[in-house]
């Protein structure tokens, strides 16, 4: 057998844990396997489910049920500890994580109280607890000269926890 591979020349059971090796090795080319999944970076669109609680164990907001919220990391599209929650994530993982105020919407801010002449806000709008979207705030107080909006976040000194999975990185 002097031209044979070197394949023939081994015994039967080396011939047979090659060729085990050799199929094991094309299962993982085949299925993707052959390293580490991919993990969410900045600039990454990623699409993610999560449940919003607050430290009483009130969900505040939640994807369950509906569409992955889709975002852009790194570009200040969410607060800063969900963002920093999914980098590093691979599809499929599932964390919780306990974000701190300073990375949530922060503390409560006295100068986002916006004071406005009465005589520009609409009667009907003029009721406080109404919610605005130009400006952005609700109305905390009102009289016959002037309408206070508070701009704060309505989850401003809040401790946040999140339960998020990463659905998919487009």
């Amino acid at each position: 057998m002097d031209g044979a591979p070197t394949i023939f020349l081994m015994n039967g059971k080396t011939r047979f844990f090659i060729c085990l090796l050799g199929l094991l090795a094309a299962f993982l080319l085949i299925a993707g396997c052959t390293g580490a999944a991919p993990t969410a970076g900045d600039g990454d669109t990623v699409k993610v489910h999560y449940t919003g609680t607050l430290s009483n164990g009130t969900t505040f907001d939640s994807s369950a049920g509906g569409e992955p919220f889709e975002f852009t990391l790194g570009t200040g599209q969410v607060i800063t500890g969900f963002n920093n929650a999914v980098l590093g994530m691979a599809v499929g993982e599932e964390k919780t994580v306990t974000i701190p105020v300073e990375e949530a919407y922060g503390y409560y801010d006295e100068d986002l109280i916006l004071v406005v002449p009465r005589e520009m806000v609409p009667d009907e709008i003029a009721v406080v607890g109404t919610s605005l979207y130009q400006p952005r705030g609700t109305i905390i107080h009102v009289d016959d000269e002037v309408v206070m909006i508070d701009q704060n976040h309505r989850l401003v000194g809040e401790e946040l926890t999140f339960t998020i999975t990463l659905v998919e990185i487009l």
